[in-house]
């Protein structure tokens, strides 16, 4: 445990130091994930909304379990599970904060099948429709759910979500089947 310790802050100097070089030998609109580049590719930004909501939900998961570990299992800085705490963000960042992209492509795909659209009217309908709809997440999901969590009590939180999720889900409907 005494050596999990020390490694912790060494592992975070240099993560810092990293971030530091990052930082200052790029501008902000570099910093933004690259996909491809890597590979030899073109590369394509990531769209500055979708990185935010994959930061927010990356930093949600790992305060979530800050919190849980703190206040709910009162394990103490000592006791602290630091790989926890990264794993949890990490599910965020990779999957929690990547999902609604996700979810509205197929959302969006499924839908146009099952209304009978041809694979190119549907793939039409899904360039037409995709970042209205993302966009439209962003700008609902995000606002209602920091309110959620700072602003209504426990006992009310689902309820809350769900009366959101009918407006959403409302809009959705409207977006999906628009021909």
């Amino acid at each position: 445990m005494e050596t999990l310790l020390r490694a912790v802050p060494a592992a975070r100097r240099n993560q810092e130091r990293s971030w530091h070089r990052a930082r200052n030998s790029t501008t902000g609109d570099q910093l933004l994930v690259r996909l491809g580049a890597a590979h030899g590719r073109d590369p394509h930004p990531v769209p500055a909304a979708h990185l935010s909501s994959v930061l927010v939900a990356g930093a949600l998961m790992g305060a979530g379990d800050v919190i849980a570990q703190q206040l709910v299992e009162q394990r103490g800085l000592h006791g602290h599970q630091g790989q926890r705490t990264l794993k949890m963000m990490a599910i965020g960042f990779c999957f929690v904060g990547a999902f609604a992209p996700c979810f509205l492509g197929c959302f969006l795909a499924i839908t146009g099948a099952v209304n009978g659209l041809s694979v190119e009217q549907n793939w039409a309908k899904i360039q037409q429709d995709y970042m209205d709809a993302l966009l439209t997440n962003y700008c609902i999901w995000p606002p209602v759910q920091i309110a959620n969590f700072y602003f209504v009590p426990l006992a009310h939180r689902l309820a809350v979500v769900q009366c959101v999720a009918i407006v959403w889900n409302c809009y959705l409907s409207w977006k999906a089947n628009r021909l």
